[in-house]
């Protein structure tokens, strides 16, 4: 068979990957639209960055003397600090080691972030995003529950990890029993230990952070940021700690990103994985499925 012919048999209807991938493109542009019509701004940040936040188990391949990004997340902020109030990206990023029906290394992301709010403020810009979606694909939208982490760990795992935390228990529990045992439909789970705030404020010692599930599947990481320079040099030391106790790389610190986080004031903001909200809307049970040229 010619090339020519081998490569219109792919793209054919019959083989899906052509319809899949109109299918995607109108989901990416159901989203601008989304965001264009509430007054936020699309911006690109570099993909390139010479030092990712720190985090267990979240490892961003090098290039030369720098890295691709696992998030656009510190270079967004940079620009709320700069005095943006709305801001989305839609791009590519990427995450050593990360292989499966569910992990790519290199993946799409949706990021936005909104001054002055909180993680309930961008809760409701995503129900009203999934929404919008569900209805532009001509489905009903999943039926939406909310779980704290405190009332789920003593129901599925039976501890409560803000009495005793242990963070590799915390993270298996996580994995075979929480997100496994979830509810089907929308699962927006929130108010985790303060020790698995990462970047999120703290209240007492509830971190303000929820992470949105689709039939056990994760879709959405979000976050009231915490914006004290201090606090989150003091968190990043921690999380260097830490991956050097698990045998990981370490990362130099982003000094300009610490100067300018107060200058935010208040903030929240939420990533979701692209490819997997293709799945979910596409009824597909593969990410590659989703994925162009994947």
């Amino acid at each position: 068979m010619e090339t020519g012919e081998k490569r219109k048999e792919c793209v054919s209807e019959e083989c899906g990957f052509a319809a899949m991938m109109e299918r995607r493109a109108r989901i990416v542009g159901a989203i601008r639209e989304f965001f264009d019509r509430r007054g936020f701004t699309e911006v690109t940040t570099p993909v390139m960055i010479k030092a990712p936040a720190p985090e267990p188990h979240i490892d961003c391949p090098r290039c030369g003397e720098a890295f691709l990004r696992a998030s656009p997340e510190l270079q967004m902020k940079k620009l709320l600090a700069a005095g943006m109030e709305r801001i989305y990206q839609i791009g590519p990023c990427f995450r050593e080691g990360e292989f499966g029906s569910r992990h790519n290394p290199e993946f799409t992301m949706l990021e936005w972030y909104r001054a002055n709010a909180g993680y309930a403020d961008i809760r409701a810009d995503t129900e009203a995003l999934l929404a919008a979606l569900f209805a532009d694909a001509g489905r009903a939208c999943p039926q939406t529950t909310a779980l704290t982490v405190r009332e789920t760990y003593a129901k599925l795992a039976g501890w409560d990890p803000f009495e005793a935390w242990d963070q590799d228990r915390f993270d298996y529990d996580m994995a075979t029993k929480i997100e496994p045992g979830l509810p089907r439909g929308l699962v927006f789970l929130s108010d985790y230990p303060k020790e698995a705030a990462s970047l999120a404020r703290v209240r007492g010692d509830v971190a303000e952070r929820w992470e949105l599930y689709l039939d056990g599947l994760e879709l959405a990481n979000c976050f009231t940021e915490l914006c004290d320079g201090e606090e989150q040099r003091r968190r990043f030391a921690d999380a260097r700690e830490e991956r050097r106790r698990l045998d990981e790389s370490d990362y130099p610190i982003d000094e300009e990103f610490l100067e300018m986080l107060p200058l935010i004031g208040s903030a929240s903001g939420v990533a979701v994985g692209i490819d997997r909200l293709v799945m979910a809307l596409c009824g597909a049970d593969d990410i590659h499925a989703a994925m162009a040229g994947e």
